[in-house]
């Protein structure tokens, strides 16, 4: 039953949320491109797995060089989106931004057949409901304990369908479909997340976070126990700084300052760097020339690992 698989993912994220520090839970941060450091004189790891994946820059370490730079040469014509000859800024910033989001694809891509019932390539809004809801919509919800938390869950989920469904057809795209179970990628969700973050935290449901709730979130007590200090900062970080207006609530704009910080675009400046290094006429686009005398940057090879291997175990001695 596809409710009782959703209620299996909500425990599975609430025990990653107490895996991290409480007071992180909430923020929405960017994933690393790479977990390797970004120094080139030490070797390309990070510029291989920012510009493939982390998954796919393993599978080019087991290639031959030739097989790397065949491989290499059709990405760059997938790069090229507008078919010019040459691979822009943005084209590029796009694709490495699209790699590092490909493991939400191959989750969304996991399940897509059990929603996706008249195999049209979309997702009604009723495929959805009816898929996930559509037992305990026949009965009611008259046979659940908590029927107001199951007609909550669905009437949230019916609202950020609607958002995520751009030209408000009642169907959802592929892409539309991932903007509803990842909202917090997508800036045109943001909103969204926002007032969902409100309204798990807001008890008293005036549509504002207080101090008490704010806490709450993060710290239940126990009786007689000593409020640790990591709690005493977090009333001084609502004090000081998310309550920017000092009113003693945070309302929405200081909600999304709080869960979705202004971070810095690890894509953007991967793809100027990769454009810099390789741009050798300097006109601020690279073609695939360019880019496949410098492959070993953006690609690895089973003979560019091995130098990287040497030179690691040079710097060890």
């Amino acid at each position: 039953m596809m409710l009782l698989r959703s209620l299996a993912s909500l425990c599975i994220l609430a025990a990653v949320a107490f895996a991290v520090p409480a007071q992180e839970k909430r923020i929405h941060h960017h994933a690393d491109l790479s977990d390797h450091a970004h120094d080139d004189a030490h070797g390309f790891q990070y510029d291989h797995e920012a510009f493939l994946g982390k998954e796919e820059a393993k599978t080019f370490d087991q290639l031959t060089p030739e097989e790397s730079k065949d491989r290499l040469a059709k990405i760059v014509d997938r790069i090229d989106t507008n078919k010019d000859g040459y691979v822009s800024h943005t084209e590029l910033h796009y694709w490495i931004k699209h790699r590092q989001r490909r493991y939400i694809e191959e989750n969304v891509n996991k399940h897509w057949n059990d929603y996706d019932k008249n195999q049209d390539g979309k997702i009604a809004w009723e495929e959805y409901k009816n898929t996930t809801y559509g037992f305990y919509l026949d009965e009611e919800f008259d046979d659940i304990e908590d029927k107001a938390t199951y007609k909550a869950m669905l009437t949230r989920d019916e609202r950020r369908f609607k958002n995520a469904d751009r030209d408000r057809d009642g169907i959802a795209t592929r892409e539309e479909f991932t903007a509803f179970l990842h909202p917090e990628e997508f800036d045109y969700m943001r909103d969204v997340v926002v007032q969902e973050t409100v309204e798990d935290i807001d008890k008293n449901g005036d549509g504002k976070i207080n101090m008490d709730e704010y806490i709450g979130d993060m710290y239940s007590p126990e009786s007689g126990e000593r409020e640790p200090d990591w709690v005493q900062t977090e009333r001084k970080h609502f004090s000081d700084f998310r309550d920017a207006n000092k009113d003693g609530y945070l309302d929405g704009d200081e909600v999304a300052h709080w869960i979705l910080p202004g971070e810095v675009d690890h894509a953007d400046n991967e793809a100027k760097h990769l454009i810099h290094e390789t741009d050798t006429d300097k006109d601020e686009k690279i073609t695939k020339k360019e880019i496949l005398a410098n492959w070993n940057m953006f690609v690895g090879s089973q003979a560019t690992n091995y130098g990287e291997d040497l030179t690691k175990r040079h710097d060890e001695l």
